[in-house]
């Protein structure tokens, strides 16, 4: 087991750092381009194993996907084959795909890491059952038996879970004879932004789409059938992974800059500069470029992060190091996310010495002096960056598998360190 010693400053953190592509947007513009009219290009694509996986099993299915780099032109399918997908640890692939396979004649077949096949899938599988799709199981591994065409319809699911589940069943809605109207029934929906991106991606392609206004009236989307029109794509950075950089500015007292953050977006990761100013830094947008200056004391934070759950390791790690206690609510569904996010949040601070308490919806965090030690990464990407945050202000955290960042953001190591070396922070 390989344990990388996290970096530790004793200086604030003063530097620009240019991100990649959305992992969010490429992964859903992929399947849009790979369903569409005519090909299409995907321009500042990500490039990660989460994508990856995503082109891999889009060319399985008999997708043309070509480019390297982040740059990839997609050609349509005349008639999806029979495949053999891999989803590795990927919620947008385990989740987005099914409905893809349904179009499919032939059988395609589902596997993926060992901790995928815990992740939670039967909402996905048991509303395209309803909608006419002969498939087999319940988890990975499973086969959707697909005969190249789908009803649709309308469905009733509860989606508390996944998001990932509504926006699967809306990607490709466009495409079934009947497209879909999906009632979402139970406890409410987390990520809605994420939902919201979907719809804007669909109606991009000139997919017509009706959407809840207001989050109190009841969860209905229906997508008309329909062709999904070419899109040349132009995909944002990734600003959830913008986090952990932001992060250090604000727990060292420095400033860090990211250019191209969108003015306006659909993307979760947005939300990070109002916590990081409820917190005491500060945030200011010219021409652009994000930059967030931190302040002398990082002040606790009670937040509901239900809406933006996959932020909650870097609130975490900001809130051990803050000088008075933070509460985070609203986000029990993180305990089916990569790992359970509460537990291994709450037993990896508190190895460290932090006083941290899991509640039914989220973390209590009383802020004590933490000291080295070793870090587990849950094979969780937003776990590992979690650590990096806290190891600039405490000396001696390793973290174990910081690989694990590659699915999303590859080269995580070498910009965390570039970025502390523009500053003569690091060592």
């Amino acid at each position: 087991m390989t344990f990388w010693p996290a970096p530790h400053v004793d200086a604030p953190v003063h530097a620009t750092v240019t991100l990649p592509g959305s992992k969010s947007i490429t992964n859903r513009a992929l399947i849009l381009a790979a369903l569409a009219d005519q090909p299409s290009t995907l321009t500042g694509a990500l490039r990660s194993r989460d994508t990856d996986l995503m082109i891999n099993a889009l060319r399985a299915l008999g997708v043309g996907i070509e480019g390297d780099g982040d740059t990839v032109t997609v050609t349509p399918a005349a008639q999806l084959s029979s495949a053999t997908v891999d989803c590795g640890l990927a919620g947008t692939v385990m989740r987005f795909l099914p409905p893809v396979a349904a179009l499919a004649r032939g059988d395609v077949a589902f596997d993926g890491d060992e901790q995928a096949r815990i992740r939670p899938l039967s909402t996905i599988l048991d509303a395209l059952r309803s909608l006419g799709v002969d498939i087999d199981g319940d988890a990975l591994p499973f086969v959707v038996h697909g005969t190249g065409t789908l009803r649709g319809g309308p469905v009733t699911i509860d989606a508390s879970g996944s998001s990932q589940f509504v926006s699967g069943l809306l990607l490709s809605a466009a495409r079934f004879e009947q497209g879909v109207t999906v009632h979402h029934q139970g406890a409410p929906l987390p990520s809605m932004p994420h939902i919201e991106m979907t719809v804007q991606m669909l109606r991009q392609a000139d997919v017509r789409v009706e959407a809840p206004e207001d989050p109190r009236k009841p969860q209905v989307w229906t997508v008309s059938p329909g062709p999904i029109r070419a899109v040349d794509w132009e995909i944002e950075p990734d600003l959830s992974n913008a986090t952990p950089f932001l992060a250090a500015a604000a727990v060292t007292g420095g400033a860090v800059s990211i250019p191209h953050w969108p003015r306006y977006t659909t993307q979760p990761g947005d939300v990070i500069r109002e916590i990081l100013v409820r917190m005491g830094a500060e945030a200011t947008f010219y021409d652009s470029v994000l930059t967030v200056r931190g302040p002398e004391r990082l002040a606790g934070i009670d937040i509901d992060l239900h809406d933006v759950g996959e932020l909650t390791p870097t609130v975490a790690a900001l809130a051990a190091l803050a000088d008075s206690p933070s509460r985070l609510r609203g986000i029990a569904h993180l305990r089916g996310h990569e790992t359970d996010r509460l537990a291994a949040l709450s037993t990896e601070i508190n190895r460290l010495g932090g006083k941290v308490t899991e509640t039914e919806d989220g973390l209590i965090i009383d802020p004590t002096p933490l000291s080295g030690g070793t870090w587990h990464s849950y094979a969780d990407h937003r776990m590992a960056t979690a650590g990096a945050i806290l190891g600039l202000a405490v000396p001696g955290i390793e973290i174990e598998d910081i690989g694990t960042t590659a699915k999303t953001l590859p080269n995580f190591v070498k910009l965390w360190e570039g970025m502390l070396s523009e500053s003569g922070a690091g060592h």
